[in-house]
């Protein structure tokens, strides 16, 4: 039996996301869809480690300083200005060395917070399964970034996977099919073909046509 076929979010769907969790916690999604954190690098992600000027998230540690779940996990990621300002406009609302806190006056958030609140709304926005996790923040990510034309190498190095076969397995089917491209690139190289002999052979139509018409008009 092969494996599951992760859940894809909407675009609307995140921002419904977005809008629904509490305030404090809207960074926690961000750094979930548009940067393809895990929710316990999201806990566990400081303000010193992101950025903000050079646009780049430094994951460093998960949860409780525990160390990350792979050796690749603490690849930088980019991220893009607008992004960047979101992110540093949370830290001015809720200042603490922790870039996620359980809001105004505390310093820190777990990850079982940021889940319950996933669960808290998921019910309210259309079309999101029973089983919404966080986790599936990454998967509108990766999707996102496929659609957009990115390679595997590309994605698997944004959602900081050890191996390509990782990326494979689980977002393989996101990719265009390979039958239909391949038809594609042999379709177009015959078509051009096609159109050069048919431009070729146009005057020789012509030509031979002009005797016939002569022979009529001096009936």
């Amino acid at each position: 039996m092969g494996k599951p076929k992760v859940y894809v979010a909407t675009t609307d769907q995140v921002w419904a996301i977005h809008d629904a969790v509490p305030d404090h916690l809207r960074v926690a999604g961000l750094l979930g869809a548009f940067a393809g954190l895990r929710v316990a690098e999201v806990a566990g992600l400081r303000v010193t480690d992101v950025d903000f000027i050079r646009g780049v998230v430094h994951p460093k540690q998960q949860w409780s300083d525990k160390p990350l779940k792979t050796d690749g996990s603490d690849q930088p990621i980019p991220i893009p200005r607008d992004l960047a300002l979101l992110l540093s406009a949370s830290v001015q609302t809720y200042p603490s060395e922790m870039m996620v806190t359980n809001g105004a006056g505390t310093d820190r958030c777990g990850p079982w917070i940021i889940e319950r609140a996933i669960r808290d709304v998921r019910q309210d926005i259309d079309g999101l399964p029973d089983g919404f996790s966080f986790h599936d923040l990454r998967h509108y990510l990766a999707s996102l970034l496929i659609a957009s034309g990115a390679d595997i190498k590309t994605v698997q190095a944004r959602m900081r996977h050890a191996t390509a076969r990782t990326t494979l397995d689980t977002y393989g089917h996101l990719w265009p099919d390979a039958d239909e491209s391949t038809r594609s690139a042999i379709g177009a190289v015959i078509a051009e073909r096609m159109a050069s002999v048919e431009s070729a052979a146009y005057p020789l139509r012509t030509e031979g046509a002009c005797p016939q018409r002569r022979r009529r008009s001096a009936r």
